[in-house]
């Protein structure tokens, strides 16, 4: 029997978490030995060709884009770069799984910004589960306490900065190429980070450096081609909750490769807000199906 159009759905959501996770990882591995903004230089120099190629495979034309697109595109590729850094500071110095579950707080984030920016309605039961999760959000930090450190707060920053990307991708005209969009993107973070690096130590990449840059650059395109796919096929209410199938291969592979273990109050915290997120989710598709 084969899978329906959802169960494909979810298997992209999830493949693409899976491969976003693991770029994490690699860039992870490098963090001793390997500046911040060299390795986004050098990663953001890969993805740059491999996305060329992608172009080109698929034989799709630059089209011509509007000026207030233009601006959106633009904008939101600053945001972007701001938010690499911070979450990449907070990864280096951080368990992976206590930064990516903080970072489960973004479709909540989003349905708040969305309404307060873009004027969309939001009711009462998503706003309580919007609070709550900022509540989970409260027991993966623990500000004030031991566990607390200040790379919490950047890989808060780093939600705060995908938040408002979001916002700008979501006014961009329905015709602007995906494509185009991620390629101006990564031109913008190589850029960024060649500026940044003049200001920081260099050194000559090792054979295991540019290898794990290889892996890291390899996963990323594909976390960038399976979240597309998995936006095409399927229903959204459906496939989205299964974003935070990231959040679970987080904490494997940070036990796996860094002898990492959440604490009790982390998975608390990451259970409150995966719940909220879902929650959430559901009443955006329970309020599509009222208004069709």
């Amino acid at each position: 029997m084969g899978l329906t159009d959802n169960m494909r759905g979810a298997a992209f959501m999830t493949g693409s978490m899976t491969a976003f996770t693991l770029n994490d990882v690699a860039m992870k591995m490098l963090a001793p030995d390997m500046p911040l903004f060299q390795a986004i230089l050098l990663r953001s120099l890969i993805v740059f060709v491999l996305m060329i190629a992608l172009i080109r495979l698929q034989n799709r034309p630059f089209q011509r884009i509007g000026r207030r697109d233009w601006s959106l595109i633009l904008t939101r590729g600053a945001v972007e770069l701001l938010a690499i850094f911070l979450f990449l500071t907070a990864l280096f110095n951080m368990p992976i799984a206590n930064a990516t579950a903080i970072l489960q707080v973004l479709p909540l984030t989003v349905s708040l910004a969305a309404a307060v920016f873009l004027n969309e309605p939001i009711g009462w039961r998503r706003i309580a589960a919007i609070l709550i999760g900022f509540v989970g959000v409260m027991l993966i930090i623990r500000p004030g306490t031991e566990g607390f450190t200040i790379y919490s707060l950047y890989a808060l920053g780093a939600v705060i900065c995908v938040t408002f990307r979001d916002l700008a991708a979501r006014q961009l005209s329905p015709d602007v190429p995906t494509n185009q969009v991620a390629l101006v993107t990564v031109v913008m973070i190589g850029l960024g980070s060649a500026v940044a690096s003049f200001w920081s130590p260099w050194v000559a990449p090792t054979g295991n450096m540019l290898g794990l840059l290889a892996i890291a650059s390899a996963f990323v395109i594909g976390g960038y081609i399976f979240s597309i796919s998995a936006m095409r096929v399927g229903e959204i209410g459906f496939v989205t909750p299964f974003r935070y199938s990231g959040l679970l291969v987080a904490i494997i592979v940070g036990f796996l490769f860094f002898d990492e273990w959440p604490d009790f109050w982390t998975l608390t915290g990451s259970a409150i807000v995966v719940a909220t997120g879902i929650f959430t989710l559901m009443r955006e598709q329970r309020a599509a199906r009222a208004a069709t």
